[in-house]
């Protein structure tokens, strides 16, 4: 039952925090920021999101510019989801660089 309660939390703060860096990124021109996953906690308290940064070689700066606004967009999280949520969990952001290690295997099995 709380292996449940955890996915459907992950699920929603994925959906919302999606919704938040697209609405972000539509000013920035040629970079696309997708949430990949959302891993919570089992006491809800922190909640691991996974980025997608297209290009790849921007991923730095953005995860760096995301770390610096992260009361921002947890504030705007919390606007979004206060009817489902008590409380609204701290957020850690990672790059998600799988599908950068997909193609490098794909480059290697190439050759």
């Amino acid at each position: 039952m709380q292996g449940e309660r955890l996915n459907k939390v992950a699920r929603l703060i994925q959906k919302e925090l999606s919704e938040i860096f697209q609405q972000q990124t539509r000013a920035m021109h040629g970079v696309m920021v997708s949430v990949t996953a959302v891993r919570v906690s089992p006491d809800l308290s922190i909640c691991r999101v996974y980025l997608s940064i297209f290009p790849s070689e921007k991923g730095e700066e953005i995860i760096g510019n995301v770390n610096a606004n992260q009361k921002s967009i947890r504030f705007e999280l919390g606007k979004r989801v206060r009817y489902q949520l008590r409380i609204i969990p701290e957020l850690k952001f990672f790059i998600d660089d799988s599908l950068d290690y997909i193609e490098n295997i794909d480059n290697l099995l190439k050759k």
